[in-house]
């Protein structure tokens, strides 16, 4: 394994891009990267940005169900009571989510005794046990704040109906 350029990390990582039998191109890292930095693509990827963003990658959860504004879910959070920890449900309408990498969060409402109780979970938070996705609502909007404007059967969401 030959080192190529004055960065040892990226040392012997080759692509190899095949089109079809004919074609067939061997590039390293570096030719990518002198190539996308050259057009301004892409910052450089020794940058202390792209540190921060593969370090964020390693932090994200891919276990959680895919869901949008509109759906009910119910949200297991784990609290921590002195030394003892246990598991609570929230259960709500999603009205929000805000897009992100470790940034990413979304606001769960429910109505608890007639008063109207919002959380904003983060997407990739450690005390977020599971997320369960009981039903998916048929709306129109990313955002649904008008439903806190809203009080009984008027707060409804359509069901999405699967055929």
């Amino acid at each position: 394994m030959t080192t190529r350029g004055a960065n040892p990390t990226r040392a012997g990582f080759n692509v190899i891009l095949t089109f079809s039998r004919e074609w067939n191109f061997s590039l390293t890292i570096d030719d990518i990267l002198q190539y996308y930095k050259n057009l301004n693509f892409i910052e450089f990827l020794g940058g202390e940005m792209n540190k921060i963003e593969l370090l964020e990658r390693e932090q994200m959860r891919m276990d959680l169900p895919s869901f949008i504004a509109g759906d009910t879910v119910k949200v297991h959070v784990k609290i921590k009571e002195g030394e003892k920890e246990r598991i609570q449900a929230f259960q709500g309408v999603v009205i929000g989510k805000r897009k992100g990498t470790t940034g990413a969060t979304f606001t769960v409402r429910k109505v608890s005794y007639g008063i109207g109780v919002e959380r904003i979970f983060p997407m990739h938070s450690p005390a977020i046990d599971r997320v369960e996705v009981i039903t998916r609502g048929r709306v129109r909007r990313g955002k649904l704040y008008y439903l806190r404007n809203l009080k009984g059967k008027a707060a409804r969401i359509r069901e999405k109906r699967i055929a």
